[in-house]
């Protein structure tokens, strides 16, 4: 694995460009098509160590002209419906199936991970390890029983929502600028959610969480408070984005936050252009670690699930990035800690 900083990712969306295109999933993933952020080839060529893949199920009415409206701020997209279960599940195995494949196409070259020490071995033996991520727990329903046949497959990380409303509880829309107190809590059967994932020991994601969603996990949870891909709401004011506020109840929990590559969470302006410089991404990185602390920040990149600056481009520009933040003055100890090593240290605390 060709980098100095191998880099372990909060977040990535690959399985949702396998499940739009099935019949060339052995040319996108084995040999890279040049599309999308992610293909095997790549992730060995920019270093990257792995990371969590999720599994989200799309909206079946799609969300209008994206586009359009997140260039143009301000904007409010409108939350699309609930999923039902049915649907949300026949998505999920299809995702869950893909990944699976993806290992054993990948011939030892790519392994999925249910312990903080397989992921451990992929890092000394520079596989790429995945763990396998519900983007929203549509697949699960309220009795719960659906989340034991997942997390045998592999399933060690849940987001209770995506953006649109579950049974769980509900997630933030897309707007600029608003806060993240969006709409009501946990439901009953999300914090009976949250304290069966403490039992099997998944993590438990507050990315796209609303603020009193996220306030009912912090006030349930044993584990540590993580955002596997969210930024700093002080420096691109997005509903999205997390306050100092909510920072410091990471902090105090031992937790930490993925950097989100997102254009739109990144740039002050809210816009979703790639037509940027990095330096959204150090003010929000050096806002981070000053409310955080430098042990409890990591990279959460939404590769293939959002537009990224023009200068990440895609997983090759991982080894710019790292060089980026040395030129701005972060010596090797805290870019290894932010390329991997917080990521280790919170997982071997979760799982």
């Amino acid at each position: 694995m060709s980098s100095e900083f191998p880099v372990f990712d909060g977040h990535n969306d690959f399985l949702l460009r396998l499940l739009r295109d099935p019949a060339r999933r052995h040319a996108i993933w084995l040999k890279g098509d040049g599309t999308g952020h992610l293909d095997l080839p790549r992730m060995r060529a920019g270093g990257f160590a792995g990371g969590f893949f999720a599994i989200y199920i799309p909206s079946p009415e799609g969300l209008g002209d994206v586009d359009a409206l997140m260039d143009n701020p301000p904007y409010q997209l409108e939350l699309p419906k609930p999923v039902h279960i049915d649907h949300a599940q026949n998505i999920a195995l299809q995702m869950a199936g893909h990944l699976l494949w993806m290992e054993r196409a990948a011939q030892g070259a790519f392994r999925i991970c249910r312990t903080a020490q397989e992921l451990r071995d992929c890092l000394a033996a520079g596989v790429v390890a995945a763990l396998m991520h519900f983007e929203g727990a549509e697949p699960i329903g309220e009795d719960l029983d659906a989340l034991y046949v997942f997390h045998a497959m592999g399933l060690r990380s849940v987001g209770p929502v995506w953006s649109r409303p579950t049974v769980f509880g509900h997630g933030v829309p897309f707007a600029y600028p608003s806060g993240p107190d969006t709409g009501d809590g946990l439901t009953g059967a999300g914090k009976d959610l949250v304290r069966l994932c403490n039992q099997l020991r998944i993590l438990v994601d507050l990315s796209h969480l609303n603020e009193k969603g996220f306030d009912d996990v912090a006030r349930i949870s044993d584990a540590p408070l993580v955002a596997t891909h969210s930024n700093a709401h002080a420096v691109t004011p997005g509903a999205r984005n997390l306050t100092d506020r909510q920072l410091a109840v990471i902090r105090d929990s031992g937790g930490m936050v993925g950097l989100n590559f997102a254009t739109c969470f990144l740039r002050p302006d809210g816009k979703r252009s790639a037509d940027m410089s990095l330096e959204p991404v150090l003010q929000h990185l050096d806002h981070l670690i000053a409310h955080l602390g430098e042990d409890h920040v990591g990279f959460g990149s939404d590769f293939d699930g959002a537009t990224v600056p023009r200068d990440i481009s895609d997983v090759a520009g991982l080894p710019g990035l790292m060089q980026a933040l040395r030129g701005h003055g972060y010596d090797d100890a805290l870019l290894t800690k932010l390329a991997h090593g917080n990521w280790m240290s919170v997982l071997e605390r979760t799982l």
